[in-house]
C-alpha cells in the first residue's frame, strides 16, 4: 500500500518497522531505505537501514532528506 506523503504524515509515529521510504538526495539522486524497530538515541525516530554506497548502514536519517514516498506491505 502506498501511504500519502504530506506534512501531517511526516511524524515519526506514522512510520512502522518494515515500511519502505524513498527520498531525494542532493544532486537529485533517488534513494531508498527501510524503517527498523530500533530508535534514535533520543527515542524520537526509527532508525533506517540503507546503503548509500559504502555498504549497509543503520542510521538516524529518516528526515535528513526530502521524503518522496512511503510504502507499507499489509497482507490481507
Amino acid at each position: 500500500m502506498t501511504l500519502k506523503v504530506s506534512l501531517d504524515s511526516l511524524k515519526s509515529n506514522n512510520f512502522k518497522s518494515g515500511d519502505i521510504v524513498t527520498c531525494m538526495l542532493p544532486g537529485n539522486l533517488p534513494h531508498i531505505g527501510i524503517v527498523t524497530d530500533e530508535l534514535s538515541t533520543d527515542k524520537r525516530r526509527p532508525l533506517i537501514v540503507h546503503n548509500i554506497g559504502g555498504g549497509v548502514v543503520l542510521e538516524d536519517m529518516l528526515f535528513d532528506y526530502p521524503i518522496t514516498g512511503h510504502y507499507r506491505f499489509e497482507p490481507k
